[in-house]
């Protein structure tokens, strides 16, 4: 704000600079230049009537033209003096004006305080008319330059004007942008499980008006989310219980065969819950994020894996730390994981230091993703039915709540189509 503020008063001020020094020295000029035509007019016909007084110092008789050839003419000036030979009804004798330089002490004649003045630029006006032949009348007078006075008048009126407008533009402005870049730090900050102090109110009504709002929307938006995890507890206490109680009353159940489906459905139940739970609940769990070695960390899910008699292959390449929540990262981690040995049979997992991040990735020789759903996936309760089919367990979750975890770790989840078949899924770390 302040910086276009400031090219417009450049603009505004350069434009009152060219009219001013304009009109000021056409001002000059036209003083100049009036009392000249008048008196060399009057010369002319004193001279035509009986000559001009000796003591006249501003007009003088010569026999020649005084004004040489190669001078700059001021074509106004000697229509001017037309106009005032016309205007006192006298013929128009042949007239030339010109301007030439001087040095100082070496004007003419002798000159008073305020022509003094106006010669400073160091330029003498002439204006001769023949008056009769071989008689020239000579009108000389000092001519106006610059004037750097009114320049530096105009300089020092620029700088107030810059000073007290630029000055009240950035006190504004500052007034303005403080309270919300405050403003726009807390909303970037604004975590549900730390929603930090409210923001001040300040700077300008309509500005604090906007924090009040804020800071109301963040408490209405941690209320609802305590509710909601208040309800998700409920529900999750309501449904194990009944799920507990069917678990004890199929022990009751002769056949074996279907008291092990019966038992199945109870466990993909229990499992299918704790997903939900978890999807909802991230961002607000009170696991806190810790210093945690990585390679350990997937070191430990794939050995889980591998007790179970899954294919699963890594090989730790050395300590690699960083600050997350080590409960969700397993999770994350033994989805992944999970998904490959169901669709592929097998699973190769490695744990890279790159530059800037770490990557863990979790590739698979299985059928793979077609490209046009890949971004689908992600969505909850999303399931292929052509390569991933209820026959494999699963309600569509593993992969959406993989992804919720790396991007509460700052992180982000990554699916790609392996060259020579399979998929890729690599969780990246910063």
């Amino acid at each position: 704000m302040a910086l276009l503020v400031a090219i417009a008063l450049f603009v505004a001020q350069a434009i009152n600079f060219a009219l001013l020094l304009q009109g000021g020295r056409s001002l000059r000029q036209a003083q100049i230049t009036g009392p000249s035509v008048a008196r060399l007019v009057s010369a002319v016909e004193r001279d035509r009537e009986g000559g001009i007084a000796a003591r006249n110092r501003a007009i003088r008789l010569m026999s020649a033209n005084p004004i040489p050839s190669n001078a700059e003419r001021l074509g106004e000036v000697e229509a001017a003096v037309a106009r005032g030979f016309v205007e006192a009804g006298r013929p128009v004798p042949p007239t030339f004006a010109a301007i030439r330089q001087v040095e100082r002490g070496s004007f003419d004649r002798p000159l008073d305080r305020h022509e003094r003045r106006i010669l400073r630029a160091g330029s003498q006006l002439l204006i001769a008319a023949e008056s009769a032949p071989g008689r020239w009348v000579v009108v000389s007078a000092p001519w106006p330059g610059m004037d750097r006075g009114m320049i530096w008048r105009l300089i020092a009126q620029t700088v107030i004007i810059y000073v007290l407008v630029l000055g009240a533009v950035y006190w504004i402005g500052r007034r303005i942008a403080r309270p919300l870049a405050e403003l726009g730090s807390a909303a970037h900050a604004f975590t549900p499980a730390d929603p930090g102090p409210p923001v001040a109110e300040s700077g300008p009504e309509d500005v604090r008006s906007l924090i009040a709002a804020f800071n109301a929307l963040r408490l209405r938006v941690v209320a609802m989310l305590d509710e909601k995890d208040r309800m998700l507890g409920a529900i999750g206490h309501d449904l194990r219980t009944p799920l507990a109680a069917l678990r004890v009353r199929i022990e009751s159940v002769e056949d074996e065969a279907d008291r092990a489906k019966m038992a199945d459905t109870i466990d993909e139940m229990n499992r299918m819950l704790e997903d939900i739970l978890s999807l909802a609940r991230i961002g607000r769990g009170s696991e806190p994020a810790v210093e945690t070695e990585l390679t350990a960390l997937v070191d430990v899910v794939v050995e889980d894996f591998r007790d179970l008699g899954a294919d699963v292959r890594f090989e730790p390449e050395g300590r690699i730390v960083r600050r997350v929540r080590s409960a969700a990262m397993k999770r994350a981690v033994r989805n992944l994981i999970e998904n490959a040995v169901k669709y592929a049979g097998a699973a190769e997992v490695t744990v890279t230091q790159e530059a800037d991040a770490v990557r863990i990735a979790v590739e698979d020789r299985g059928p793979g993703i077609p490209p046009d759903k890949l971004a689908h996936v992600f969505d909850a309760f999303t399931r292929l039915e052509t390569s991933r089919n209820r026959d494999t367990g699963g309600i569509g979750l593993g992969l959406a709540l993989a992804r919720a975890i790396a991007a509460e770790a700052g992180g982000a989840l990554a699916l790609a189509n392996r060259a020579g078949g399979g998929l890729s899924a690599v969780i990246t770390l910063p």
